[in-house]
């Protein structure tokens, strides 16, 4: 069941992995995508509907099996809470006469997270809750007050096992090939620490707007967007320690341990930011105080990472977009003067399939003793036999599979609320930044001293 399948995330995101996972033939045998929606769609149109998206955002509904694929779609309409099913049972019904009784339900919450906890409830309602498995958007909660009561609220009707809190930024090939490119490797393995890492910088500009998502977004801002979600995600990805095993009780104990050493943000050492012209978008409010833009310094205060920094920073409107994480190594003591700092990084776009950089110093060519930068790079589609996929692909695969490895635990997310709470009680001041920029100057001093890699 997709609630919300008519809404803007089902059609940029989650149709199309559905329809990935069908032209690489990983759906199972049987299946059936039911979307809900308060409208009453006939089955026929929000087919049109689905091939529409998939025309718009892809992949193109002219390749793959479009014509098995678009008999499997049905749609509920009438809405779905606990006073009201709808029109979902009845179609339900008709779709395990098809399938079997048997069949692994499977809820997928596309909708703004203030929804999450009446289709909770709603679920064990109408007899839907037992067995199944829901996926959760982000955010989990818009507060720390707010994700306790939604946790409450869905403990009370679900198992833990049940619920699979989905962060597409842990579906992305080189998020997953961090773990696996230093837990394998001992080259990365035994530099990965304070003593040769100087910094770290996870940064995530865009240059799109928030012109197709203003209401939700002017309720939510960079800093719960992603802020608390995404970076924080990633954060935990690099710093954890090696895990018991690579299932995931493992992977998820390990990244869920490292958040709770996640140091309360300082205020002070965040700067939050608006783009001109936010307050102009249709949907904004003309005083809107909604954050575009976000950049922090992190510490995690345990062995491995302590003095270490964890600058972190996303915002809209920006120059660029980008998904890289940089690991920044200290520059070596002698017998080389005036080495550039920031010359040896180990960087990974998150962007598409992912790739690794390295950046170091070598000798020139030539009979003089000069050392001069140079970069090395490995797309990881490039792998032979590569088989990438987008990563809500990957992870609605994942769900379907029963594997939660890459889904976030409520542990881990407490833990993030408690470390951006300072940051929401005291809010430090809006900066104003021009479109197209890399965002506020101010931000320039937390990666002093010597600078954001991005933008210089």
């Amino acid at each position: 069941m997709l609630f919300g399948a008519t809404g803007d995330l089902a059609k940029r995101m989650v149709l199309p992995a559905f329809y990935t996972l069908a032209i690489e033939g990983l759906l199972p045998e049987d299946w059936a995508l039911v979307g809900n929606g308060r409208g009453d769609v006939a089955h026929e149109d929000f087919r049109k509907h689905v091939h529409d998206a998939l025309t718009e955002f892809g992949p193109a509904p002219g390749k793959g099996p479009w014509k098995q694929f678009e008999k499997r779609l049905y749609f509920a309409g009438g809405g779905f809470d606990t006073d009201s099913p709808g029109s979902l049972l009845d179609v339900i019904g008709d779709t395990r006469e098809m399938l079997g009784e048997d069949a692994q339900l499977v809820h997928y919450f596309a909708v703004p997270p203030s929804h999450f906890g009446e289709l909770t409830k709603a679920l064990s309602e109408h007899g839907l809750a037992k067995g199944s498995r829901v996926v959760f958007e982000k955010p989990f909660g818009t507060s720390p007050t707010d994700f306790r009561a939604l946790d409450r609220t869905v403990h009370s009707v679900l198992d833990e096992s049940q619920v699979y809190r989905i962060d597409h930024f842990l579906g992305k090939e080189a998020t997953q090939n961090l773990h696996v490119l230093r837990f394998a490797n001992e080259l990365f393995a035994a530099m990965w620490n304070n003593k040769h890492i100087e910094s770290v910088q996870i940064d995530v500009p865009e240059d799109l707007g928030i012109d197709d998502r203003a209401l939700f977004y002017d309720a939510t801002g960079a800093t719960l967007d992603m802020l608390v979600t995404h970076l924080f995600q990633v954060a935990a990805e690099v710093a954890m320690e090696p895990p018991a095993s690579l299932d995931a009780e493992g992977l998820q104990s390990a990244r869920e341990k490292v958040i709770k050493a996640f140091r309360p943000l300082d205020p002070a050492e965040v700067v939050l930011g608006q783009f001109e012209g936010y307050q102009d978008v249709e949907g904004i409010k003309s005083r809107s105080r909604t954050d575009t833009y976000v950049a922090a310094r992190l510490w995690i205060d345990n062995a491995r990472w302590r003095g270490v920094p964890f600058l972190l920073r996303t915002g809209k409107r920006m120059a660029a977009s980008e998904q890289r994480v940089s690991i920044v190594l200290r520059t070596p003591e002698g017998p080389f003067a005036d080495l550039p700092a920031q010359a040896n990084v180990l960087t990974f776009s998150l962007s598409g399939n992912g790739e690794f950089g390295l950046s170091l110093l070598a000798k020139k060519p030539g009979v003089a003793l000069t050392v001069d930068p140079a970069t090395v790079s490995l797309p990881l589609a490039q792998l032979p036999d590569a088989e990438p996929l987008p990563p809500y692909a990957r992870l609605i695969n994942d769900v379907l599979l029963g594997d939660r490895s890459l889904f976030t635990r409520p542990d881990g997310l407490s833990a993030a609320w408690k470390a951006v709470t300072p940051l929401l009680e005291n809010r430090p001041r809006l900066h104003k930044y021009a479109q197209s920029s890399w965002g506020p100057s101010a931000a320039a001093k937390l990666a002093s001293p010597h600078g954001w890699l991005l933008g210089q």
